[in-house]
């Protein structure tokens, strides 16, 4: 006989694979059976029956029309291209990136692209959280559940580990700066694609101009790899610094660990806080 203990266990585990599988949010009071309903008979071979009732039965809603297109900046149109080949979308966000003159207009334009696969699977834009006027911006990979669910970049448990980084030498969200290379969660927290981050990077790229900050730090292997160019893994590109070029200036990009890696490697924190010592003295002018 199972127990009401083996019940909730199990009931717990069977929560647990959803979650890991992506499925974190309830989107009605009662499940649906897809598939029975695409096999439903139409309305024109329903019985007679049937349709006495669906006649009796109140109309149903109207379907709404589509939104109306987005307008850019200068004063373009786009609307759903979420269909278009990865080189193309990322071709079309390049052009529509460099429209842009504000963080405004750039994040308005995200909020309405279309050409990530991406934005359709995740609850909120995550465009940046600091100021973005602060010396140094921090970027890294790709929103997480709490991210998706509050709409800024590092809010969990990676998110907390930054600022008592960050607090360590001096800074916090009034002194920096924060952003990701793909600004929509992947399901699952999945790593987001090369061709999901080839369609966002002019997107990361056109915010980090706009920004205009003194020095960038690469928060993992993916950050440092698209900002950077390198093909080194981040155990051995952390603690260098890159050139990065601006529109009308060079900046250093500093590379390190991800949080997200530190809490699933504690002993690695010692790599980091030695980035993080050569990232304060590179803010006071000393390295």
């Amino acid at each position: 006989m199972t127990s009401n203990a083996d019940t909730q266990r199990d009931l717990i585990s069977y929560l647990d694979f959803h979650v890991e599988a992506g499925v974190d949010a309830a989107l009605d009071e009662r499940p649906h059976d897809r598939f029975g309903e695409a096999e439903a008979p139409s309305p024109a071979r329903a019985a007679p029956a049937a349709a006495t009732l669906e006649a009796e039965a109140p109309r149903p809603r109207a379907v709404p029309a589509a939104p109306p297109a987005v307008r850019a900046p200068q004063g373009r149109t786009y609307g759903r291209s979420a269909s278009a080949k990865p080189d193309e979308a990322a071709d079309d966000a390049r052009a529509r990136a460099r429209e842009t003159r504000t963080l405004d207009e750039l994040e308005a334009l995200l909020a309405g692209f279309d050409g990530c696969p991406l934005k359709f699977t995740a609850k909120n834009l995550v465009f940046a959280d600091g100021n973005p006027e602060a010396r140094v911006m921090f970027v890294g990979e790709a929103p997480g559940a709490d991210e998706d669910r509050i709409g800024k970049p590092f809010m969990g448990r990676s998110g907390q580990l930054l600022d008592r980084m960050m607090r360590a030498i001096g800074l916090d969200r009034t002194s920096a700066y924060v952003a990701n290379i793909v600004p929509w969660r992947p399901p699952g927290n999945r790593n987001p694609t090369p061709q999901e981050v080839s369609i966002c990077k002019p997107f990361i790229e056109r915010q980090i101009e706009l920004a205009d900050p003194d020095l960038i730090v690469c928060l993992g292997s993916p950050a440092t790899q698209a900002l950077t160019g390198t093909k080194d893994g981040i155990l051995k590109a952390r603690g260098r610094f890159y050139p990065y070029r601006l529109e009308n200036r060079e900046v250093r990009a500093l590379a390190t660990l991800h949080p997200a890696y530190l809490l699933r490697q504690p002993v690695q924190k010692r790599l980091a806080w030695r980035d993080f010592r050569l990232l304060r003295q590179a803010l006071d002018g000393t390295a």
